[in-house]
């Protein structure tokens, strides 16, 4: 019996090919389509391996962040040895060792709103597997504007939740969360934590999707999600319609701004703060992180109040003081910094990037976690 060569198409897809309605035609818009994927975190680290090993035949990959330890327990798509590593290279990498029918870019930047609707005209389909809201937003404006479909997904702790956007042909992501969550309101990851299964689910999910849609096969989560519990073991699903009131989308915004989160003017970078700091200017350094963030690394001379418990002890804080706010990546401390402001902290700013951007542009033996 003659074997099949690794590079045999006929052989690498034969269990998929036979699928009822999917067939040799599905294969071949397969290996025709052209895939983006924002973010390889712990979705993208289920998402991009799964359409690479489909048969995608471009598949670009869009992160600016790099690989942190504490990211290996659900980012399976990279290594130890990538840990420092600019993730959306270490994911093309990983593609390379699965398949060489797969063109992978390897987009090292941020996906923003001066280069996404450039990013988008590259390809038929954009899956979002970003971690935070802004970005979320900023890819179904694009894709409503470039006309191609979205397919989405989020997780928090024991769950997550997954649908696909597609304004042509039915609802859009705006339909479904016509205005964003208060900054803060939302478990991250880094704060609440995540199961790694419930990545690999949502994210197996997300990966379906989007072969569907370019396969044809099936009918696609259009106006409807998927939500997962894991505690449960349980799946639920949501319908919802266009919102009739919605303003149409004639343009990308800031949606930094559109998600709540601090004016730049009330921001200062990691370097800002160091030659501050170093010039003696007097600052109340302000962790709002959690205790163990802080036995891990913390600023000298920080005052630790978690961000949960801020509200209860922010009498205890002089309010006509200078005071710095910092997390670990800057999402709490921004939600910190809006609470201070309401409550008359006229001289509170906070870091961006938090103390992973300390750590990063200022003083490399902060530890990264």
């Amino acid at each position: 019996m003659q074997e099949s060569s690794a590079a045999d198409p006929a052989a690498r897809f034969a269990r998929q090919v036979i699928l009822p309605g999917f067939g040799v035609d599905g294969q071949s818009r397969l290996a025709s389509a052209r895939v983006l994927v924002i973010g390889a975190g712990g979705l993208g680290s289920t998402v991009i391996p799964a359409l690479a090993a489909a048969g995608v035949g471009t598949m670009g990959i869009v992160d600016d962040d790099t690989v942190e330890l504490s990211n290996l327990h659900r980012q399976h798509i990279h290594g130890i040895a990538d840990v420092g590593r600019n993730k959306a290279r270490s994911a093309a990498e990983s593609v390379a060792v699965i398949t060489q029918d797969t063109r992978v870019v390897a987009i090292e930047t941020r996906l923003t709103a001066a280069n996404a609707l450039e990013l988008f005209s590259h390809y038929d389909l954009v899956v979002d597997a970003s971690d935070n809201f802004p970005t979320r937003y900023l890819a179904n404006d694009a894709a409503t504007l470039s006309g191609i479909p979205l397919v989405w997904g989020a997780v928090s702790q024991y769950g997550g939740q997954a649908g696909v956007a597609w304004a042509e042909r039915g609802p859009q992501y705006r339909d479904l969360f016509p205005t964003p969550p208060p900054p803060g309101s939302v478990l991250s990851c880094e704060v609440g934590g995540v199961l790694p299964t419930v990545c690999s689910t949502i994210g197996s999910i997300m990966a379906t999707e989007a072969i569907k849609i370019l396969t044809g096969v099936g009918t696609p989560l259009l106006g409807r999600v998927t939500t997962f519990d894991a505690i449960s073991g349980g799946f639920r699903e949501l319908s919802y319609g266009r919102d009739p009131g919605a303003a149409p989308i004639d343009g990308l915004i800031d949606y930094e701004l559109f998600c709540g989160l601090a004016p730049l003017n009330d921001e200062l970078s990691a370097g800002q703060l160091a030659t501050e700091l170093e010039a003696g200017v007097p600052l109340t350094l302000l962790d709002v992180r959690e205790p163990w963030e802080a036995r891990v690394a913390s600023l000298p001379g920080a005052v630790l109040v978690p961000l949960d418990t801020l509200e209860s002890r922010i009498d205890g804080l002089d309010a006509g003081a200078p005071i710095v706010v910092y997390c670990h990546h800057g999402i709490r401390s921004a939600r910190a910094l809006e609470l201070l402001k309401d409550r008359g902290f006229g001289n509170a700013r906070h870091l961006d990037g938090g103390i992973d951007a300390w750590s990063r542009l200022v003083d490399s033996t902060v530890t990264r976690y």
